[in-house]
């Protein structure tokens, strides 16, 4: 039992960095951070979610929904920005754990990301993909059902665009890190000139009496059953409520996932020039922005038309379309589908890092874990996850998996946050160039607030996380347990 829990030290961490088959390339600044973090942040959450939350949930309260959430992303920041600048080293909640909490959390926590990071890049291939055939049709260009994937085509159908999406941002990944910051950056502008354009243009169009009642009056959800019902409901009997207070903080739940992604950031602290100061100012500063954002975009909308007329679909392109003005509902379209290859981009980016330094780690075939010498970034793993997530997506109808990515992510929060307190307490002697405030109250609210999400999520995304749990630690007893760095150091000594 004590080897499952057996823990890698800080300083073999960030020595195993230093081998230079296993090196990756440090070109990273905090503005690169912060742009990777809006990249992935800003996605069809700012154009989709504002509409459905506040119709259904929240009305014009939805930006206290987002300022909500913020702040329940902002406490698990915190942690990651202490572990990011105290450990940087790349696989994120995975190589915190390794740390903190032992081994086989860590193989979990990392079995897991792998899980989130590349079913969030195929679903988010998918809706790129739905967004582009949607400007085509608009120039008189229709893809043939056949090439439009499962969800189009009548029988059986590949979805040609979302799989050479994942093909050529594998490149990009592969041709090395700064490279692909340049590309996210130069996406990232085009974006937020996107999101700039529909806030300013949209304030035009505010009436006032829109926002009357700010909070409207609260009535009960519908019941659900089975395993469609939220676990609060089943183990708990609450029943949640739609609009009022406690509708907002229903919305909260909703709208957090929006903000899914910024703990991508923390999978790039290896190759960061100074992560000691440039993780934390990235991790930050992406979510606040992003923050501002959200909360701009819906004050917008419900204040364009009011929140029972809304389009849940897509309602900042149709409440332009209701106003007369048609072109700014375009520009939308563009911008999602611009917004999308970032952040599938990154999503991607992710993924191979944890890959990486799982391999690195001998939980993984370490043939995994030797970097290009040229370019410096994981090849191997890249290449060999790109195609089989860019099969996946061209392939598969996996939206009702895209709830699996909410559950792993809200899971990796809570890990991170019982890892700074575990580290507080058996590693005070390490230099923490970040300090996560008012610890162990902070990490313990950040725990509570995240384990309240996921209970709001429905049965069923409980049991497949959990199925995905259990063939995971097959695989750690039957390989990692055994052909672990430290499992060999071990039978060295």
């Amino acid at each position: 039992m004590s080897t499952l829990f057996r823990t890698k030290s800080v300083e073999q961490s960030i020595r195993d960095t230093e081998e230079p088959e296993h090196a990756l390339k440090k070109s990273l600044s905090a503005l690169d951070l912060t742009v990777f973090g809006v990249g992935v942040i800003i996605g069809t959450g700012i154009f989709v979610l504002t509409g459905k939350v506040a119709k259904e949930t929240a009305g014009p309260a939805t930006a206290l929904a987002f300022v909500v959430a913020g702040i329940v992303c902002a406490l698990a920041a915190l942690c990651y920005a202490e572990f990011a600048s105290t450990v940087p080293v790349a696989g994120s909640a995975y190589t915190f754990s390794y740390a903190s909490l032992g081994e086989l959390v860590a193989w979990i926590i990392g079995w897991d990301l792998v899980l989130e990071f590349a079913l969030g890049t195929a679903v988010v291939a998918v809706g790129w993909s739905g967004y582009v055939r949607s400007l085509l049709d608009n120039i008189g260009w229709s893809m043939p059902e056949v090439l439009s994937g499962p969800d189009v085509a009548d029988g059986f159908g590949f979805d040609i665009l979302a799989f050479v999406l994942v093909l050529v941002l594998t490149v990009i990944l592969v041709l090395g890190m700064k490279l692909s910051a340049r590309v996210t950056t130069v996406v990232v502008a085009v974006k937020l000139a996107v999101v700039g354009i529909v806030i300013v243009a949209g304030l035009f169009f505010v009436k006032s009496a829109n926002y009357t009642p700010f909070v409207p009056d609260a009535e009960p959800q519908p019941s659900g059953s089975g395993w469609d019902a939220p676990l609060v409901q089943l183990v708990f009997g609450y029943a949640p409520t739609n609009f009022g207070l406690l509708g907002v903080f229903t919305a909260a739940s909703i709208v957090f996932f929006a903000f899914i992604g910024f703990d991508v950031v923390a999978t790039a602290a290896e190759e960061t020039k100074v992560p000691q100061r440039d993780m934390p100012r990235g991790i930050l500063a992406s979510l606040l922005i992003c923050t501002v954002l959200y909360v701009a975009v819906s004050l917008v909308v419900t204040g364009m038309q009011h929140y029972t007329e809304l389009s849940v679909s897509a309602p900042l392109a149709d409440a332009f379309k209701a106003l007369g003005h048609p072109f700014y509902a375009g520009v939308i379209s563009f911008g999602a589908a611009v917004g999308l290859t970032t952040v599938c981009l990154i999503l991607l980016l992710g993924q191979t890092r944890v890959f990486f330094a799982m391999s690195r780690d001998g939980l993984l075939p370490r043939f995994f874990s030797k970097t290009h010498p040229r370019f410096g970034t994981p090849y191997r793993p890249t290449i060999l996850l790109g195609v089989i997530i860019a099969v996946v997506a061209g392939v598969t109808s996996i939206n009702e998996l895209a709830t699996l990515v909410n559950i792993g992510t809200l899971f990796a929060f809570v890990v991170v946050a019982l890892g700074v307190i575990v580290l507080r307490r058996t590693r005070p002697d390490l230099p923490r160039a970040f300090r996560t405030p008012w610890v162990p109250l902070l990490p313990v609210v950040s725990v509570a607030a995240s384990v309240w999400l996921m209970l709001n999520l429905p049965a069923e995304t409980w049991l497949r996380f959990g199925i995905w749990m259990v063939i995971g630690v097959i695989i750690y007893a039957v390989y990692g347990r055994l052909n672990s760095g430290l499992a060999k150091a071990a039978a060295r000594r």
